[in-house]
Formats: structure tokens, C-alpha cells, sequence
């Protein structure tokens, strides 16, 4: 994992097309602005994990709603 120190409205350049923005540090939290090309798919890790939990609850009903 590369872990970097940046300011406000700094910029992470990722490949040729992800660009990470700092964007607002503010109470403990920070606002990050991703551009990218629409396919690549962005996701926070709380809805990952509450998706494979539905996931894994549905199969234990047979994939029954």
C-alpha cells in the first residue's frame, strides 16, 4: 500500500485516467473527489460489505426474497 500525505485540493494521478482530489478536511473527515472513466467502478467499503451480507443472508434462504 503506498500511503501519501497531501493537502487540500491536491491531486493523485492514477494510470492515465483517475485523478484523486483532496478535496475538503473538515472535522476529521476528508472529501475525496475521484475522476474516472465511467466503467471502473467506485465503491466505499461499508457498502461493499453490507452488499455481501445481504448476499450471503439471501443464499442462506435459498436465493428466496
Amino acid at each position: 500500500m503506498l500511503s501519501l500525505t497531501r493537502r487540500t485540493h491536491q491531486r493523485i494521478f492514477i494510470a492515465d485516467n483517475i485523478v484523486i482530489t483532496i478535496g475538503e478536511i473538515e472535522r476529521g473527515q476528508v472529501r475525496v473527489c475521484i475522476e474516472c472513466p465511467r466503467h471502473i467502478p467506485i465503491a466505499r467499503e461499508e457498502q461493499l460489505l453490507a452488499d455481501e451480507a445481504q448476499e450471503i443472508e439471501e443464499a442462506a434462504r435459498g436465493g428466496r426474497s
